[in-house]
């Protein structure tokens, strides 16, 4: 059966309505979920399964049968090793049909259908009893409903309702805690994804600066956290003013309170600074003693540990409401809020007595609309001053005192550079209301009442919108460039002129395992869940790129970088597909997990604008990127290993289309 779905296409601005199966958004979600990263994150499996044999040891030496709960069975993994550690019964709990239907299948292909039920449905809506879903209740609880936040994907409130109806009073819990780490930091790159910084602009008349609104300088920004992979983030780029100190923690082991709160702890400063960000992670102990542990700390905590790459427990970036200046050896109160899904915090200097029972609490709201319509990436792009000064560089070669402007592109600062910089038309904290005018118009429906019955000389783009996902969808500036020519002088400016696709192959250090199969887990054949990823990969997601922040995700470059295509801006959209063909030569042993696209867009004849690698910083193709763009990536559905093919240099051939009617580029890669 199809079913009629409408989108958006972000690259021709068009809305669509496209024949998909039914079963598209199921494919999507097993395509896009993260089971085989967590499947390959040894250090979890191996600790859950240390912590789930003690768990039933310590039940058994008690003269109890074992029974387990396992809520969020996902492929039933941690409910067979429960069996395999002598539990009695398990029920697994899975409310995705598609995962509760591959967890059976699992169960039975290793051997555990007598001792573990697969039960599809939410935890809230399982029944105990002699006609229920479970016989009794469970005297093992065990879970895996963790996010980067910790408590995003609802742990508190699934575990209040177990404790009340599903398990025994004084059940084992695997794991039996968690506890929260804060550290403060100062940190001018991540205080960048959440403020506007003052722009300088030099103009003939002398410096001018562009500052941003009182409300958007006092505005607490959205609350939902930032999560990262700080294990990338370099020391030279945030200062710590704070020891780690634990914020709170939760035993699973006990009734579990999902109702509003807040907790507070006393920080000493270790260094004078701003403070403006907390940094902080969890980790879970396995077993009451807390020798079986599970940690996400970054590396400067642990420096001598081996760190586990994973990508479905992170590190959580928090914004300060404010800035607030600290000095070595001062006493600060840093406060945790949350409700059931998310936290926040607050750095008071005194302590202000609060009765936790009474506390009111309410999750910061965006009052200055920016922190809506700008994401943590691109507050940082708009603040990176290279960037802006490329785009006053090549302006200042374009503009003319008479110049019109008309600028194309969402929440950009370029029509103020423009002004600044002389043009004579195209906010109130700069004072320019008079001077730019906002049009609420699609490009295709300007009209010349619009433009005063002006004709534009300058049309300009960075170009950014906010619907883009992949590299090549802000090519929507190329088709509402195309829409408003009748508006355009007959001499016109488009800057940027021109954008260019680039290309290389890379080997990933950690990335290909969100797309490579596990085959055996911890000694548990998982095969069918290898397949039903697979099958749902090549429903459609795997002949498609998809976007990953890739200066998270270290790579080496297997290739030179290659441009591709290009894309004039100074001619309208072609009614023809622009293709290439090629092939890449693979100059350096590895494996080639994939190929890495990005755009180039060039302001003018000799300046660009790049949104993907940015040099190649070593001799072993260690790559670097922008870190305000997603780049894309496209996995090869094999893997062609060059550290055991002695006929160097091979070569990867390819061929990429970009199709005007749907504005989609298509590409496919021969090893």
């Amino acid at each position: 059966m199809k079913t009629f779905c409408g989108r958006a296409n972000p690259t021709t601005g068009a809305m669509e309505w496209l024949e998909e199966d039914e079963s598209y958004d199921y494919h999507q979600e097993i395509a896009r979920s993260r089971y085989a990263d967590m499947l390959h994150d040894k250090d979890r499996n191996v600790k859950y399964y240390q912590g789930i044999r003690a768990a039933v040891s310590r039940v058994k030496e008690r003269g109890e049968k074992a029974i387990v709960l396992d809520i969020g069975t996902g492929t039933g993994l941690l409910s067979m090793m429960a069996a395999s550690a002598g539990a009695d019964f398990c029920y697994a709990v899975e409310v995705f049909r598609p995962m509760a239907n591959a967890a059976v299948k699992i169960v039975e292909k290793n051997g555990f259908s007598d001792k573990i039920k697969v039960i599809n449905k939410h935890s809230t809506e399982v029944t105990v009893g002699p006609d229920g879903d479970m016989q009794c209740r469970a005297n093992i609880l065990v879970t895996e409903l963790f996010d980067t936040e910790l408590i995003g994907e609802g742990a508190l409130p699934t575990y209040e309702h177990a404790h009340k109806h599903l398990v025994q009073e004084g059940c084992e819990a695997v794991p039996h805690r968690a506890t929260v780490y804060v550290q403060l930091v100062e940190s001018r790159r991540m205080w960048s994804w959440n403020k506007l910084f003052p722009v300088r602009v030099e103009a003939e008349d002398g410096e001018k600066i562009i500052v941003s609104p009182s409300e958007m300088e006092n505005c607490p920004g959205v609350p939902s956290v930032c999560d990262i992979q700080l294990n990338q983030m370099p020391s030279s780029d945030f200062t710590i003013l704070s020891d780690v100190v634990t914020m709170f923690s939760v035993d699973f082991s006990k009734p579990v309170r999902s109702a509003s709160t807040c907790y507070r702890v006393q920080l000493e400063a270790i260094k004078s600074g701003k403070a403006q960000i907390v940094l902080s992670w969890w980790d879970i102990d396995m077993d009451p003693s807390g020798k079986i542990n599970c940690t996400m700390a970054p590396y400067w905590v642990k420096p001598t540990s081996a760190l586990q790459w994973r990508d479905h427990w992170m590190q959580c970036v928090y914004f300060l409401p404010n800035e607030e200046a600290v000095s070595q050896g001062e006493n600060v109160y840093l406060t945790a809020y949350r409700d059931e899904y998310s936290l926040w915090y607050k750095l008071q200097k005194a302590r202000e007595e609060e009765n936790k029972a009474d506390v009111r609490v309410e999750s910061p709201v965006c009052r200055c609309q920016a922190h809506l319509l700008w994401n943590r990436p691109r507050f940082g792009e708009l603040n990176d001053q290279n960037r802006t000064c490329q785009y006053i560089k090549s302006l200042v070669k374009v503009l003319k005192t008479d110049s019109v402007c008309l600028c194309i592109s969402d929440g950009s600062l370029l029509p103020v550079l423009a002004h600044y910089l002389g043009a004579k038309q195209f906010l109130k904290a700069n004072h320019l209301e008079d001077k730019i005018k906002i049009l609420e118009a699609r490009p295709e429906s300007l009209t010349s009442s619009h433009l005063e019955d002006k004709k534009i000389s300058v049309l300009l783009g960075e170009p950014f919108f906010t619907t883009s996902l992949l590299p090549w969808h802000n090519l929507y500036f190329w088709y509402a460039r195309t829409a408003v020519t009748m508006h355009l002088a007959s001499d016109v400016t488009v800057l940027p002129q021109s954008a260019s696709l680039h290309m290389m192959i890379v080997e990933f250090q950690d990335l290909w395992r969100i797309r490579s199969p596990c085959g055996t887990c911890e000694g548990f054949d998982v095969r069918t869940m290898d397949d039903m990823i697979k099958n749902s990969l090549n429903f459609r997601e795997s002949k498609e790129a998809e976007p990953h922040p890739l200066w998270e995700y270290p790579c080496k470059s297997l290739s030179d970088p290659q441009e591709v295509l290009t894309f004039d801006f100074r001619r309208t959209v072609p009614q023809h597909c622009l293709s290439a063909e090629g092939s890449l030569n693979l100059l350096r042993k590895g494996k080639s997990h994939g190929a890495v696209l990005w755009m180039e867009y060039h302001l003018t004849a000799d300046i660009s604008v790049n949104t993907g690698l940015t040099q190649i910083s070593n001799d072993k193709g260690n790559c670097e990127w922008n870190p305000h763009c997603k780049q894309a990536v496209y996995f090869f559905s094999s893997v062609i290993d060059s550290e055991t093919q002695t006929d160097l240099p091979s070569a990867v051939t390819y061929t990429i289309n970009f199709d005007p009617k749907t504005g989609e580029i298509t590409m496919d890669f021969k090893l």
